[in-house]
């Protein structure tokens, strides 16, 4: 017997979001198009997805196991067959928007698991969009607090000046394409591990434009983009953590004669700085203070990202105390007011102290009713 759950990696109490997270992790994983996909289990990924994210299937399926939805797993037919890849692939999530980072189309997934088009006509006469270009940028720790700009300097494709990007050499016609009469489609029949998929494919003559200069641009040759270094100023939120992710749209690579850009994804790399710990939007310093201050109280300046701040330590503070700057800390991203500086202090125990100080704690210790050695 299959265990479904097993197959996704998800528990029996999982929700459907956990399962939908689980599926389009596993299914970019799995495709066979990709380094290292298993067609198999590409297969089998889905299968189990069909089931858990239709209520009533997957009711059936924790009452009598895999006999509850025998054939009728997908679309009422055998496991496998007849399956509308449009309802999973939207169900799991793929319906556009951006989440987790990443910007999905219906029609790119489709184009991604049957090699292009596979949403039939509506994608006859659509361009594919520009590359998106990934790469990461190197801030300090006060920078990622309180934001910043910079310059981003990019070797990529850009529409070409010569001919604005239509392919075409200046005044000379564009024609329709012959090999799909203008329409930007062709029909395709493909046979997969699911079995043969009709589908209508982008024209591989005019990239599903529908029409094809006659004399192509000196230029680009044709493609309506050249490389280019270009530079761009990029807006640092305050607030940003290390790792988040930035979309800048339409600053990927150019897309096809004319076609729709990419976008551009940056990472933040945030440079650790000695003294200050970030936890969520707090800023934490540790110091090491003498026993004496921990017992009579004193003052210690600790540097924060407003500048140097006097803190006073109350009498009998124990060691490890947490002592909250309020309101000195990271400011809340994309929202108002600043988490906290957060001062721990401990013990500091040297570990060399002179005839004076031996003698004094000797003092303490008898005054404690301590023995100690000489």
């Amino acid at each position: 017997m299959k265990d479904y759950y097993n197959v996704l990696g998800v528990e029996k109490t999982a929700t459907e979001d956990e399962i939908k997270k689980a599926f389009r992790k596993l299914a970019h994983q799995y495709h066979p198009d990709k380094q290292g996909g298993n067609a198999e289990k590409f297969k089998e990924i889905n299968e189990a997805y069909q089931v858990l994210s239709d209520n009533e299937k997957r009711q059936r399926y924790d009452q009598f196991g895999e006999a509850g939805v025998n054939g009728q797993g997908f679309g009422g037919g055998p496991a496998g067959a007849g399956m509308n890849w449009e309802d999973v692939v939207r169900r799991a999530g793929f319906g556009g928007g951006f989440q987790g980072g990443v910007e999905f189309d219906l029609g790119d997934i489709f184009s991604e698991f049957f090699g292009g088009g596979a949403a039939g006509g509506r994608r006859s006469g659509r361009q594919r969009h520009g590359a998106d270009i990934q790469m990461d940028i190197e801030v300090d720790f006060r920078e990622a607090a309180f934001g910043t700009k910079k310059q981003v300097d990019l070797y990529k494709t850009v529409t070409c000046d010569t001919c604005n990007g239509n392919g075409a050499k200046p005044g000379t016609p564009i024609n329709t394409c012959r090999q799909c009469n203008g329409t930007g489609a062709i029909e395709q029949v493909q046979r997969s591990v699911f079995g043969a998929v009709r589908r209508h494919a982008i024209c591989p003559g005019c990239n599903g434009e529908g029409k094809i200069p006659e004399t192509k641009c000196t230029e680009c040759r044709g493609t309506g983009t050249i490389k280019k270094n270009t530079t761009i100023e990029v807006d640092i939120p305050a607030g940003i953590d290390d790792q988040q992710t930035l979309r800048i749209s339409g600053h990927g690579e150019a897309g096809l004669r004319g076609a729709q850009p990419g976008n551009l994804f940056i990472t933040i790399r945030i440079h650790a700085r000695q003294g200050w710990e970030r936890d969520g939007d707090d800023v934490i310093t540790r110091m090491s203070v003498p026993y004496s201050m921990l017992v009579l109280g004193g003052k210690v300046t600790v540097e924060t990202l407003d500048g140097s701040v006097e803190v006073k330590i109350p009498s009998g503070t124990e060691s490890g105390k947490a002592l909250r700057l309020r309101g000195k800390g990271i400011p809340h991203l994309q929202s108002s007011g600043r988490g906290d500086h957060i001062v721990i202090v401990t013990i500091d125990i040297p570990q060399r102290v002179s005839m004076k100080q031996k003698r004094l704690l000797k003092e303490l210790a008898e005054l404690e009713g301590m023995n100690v050695d000489e």
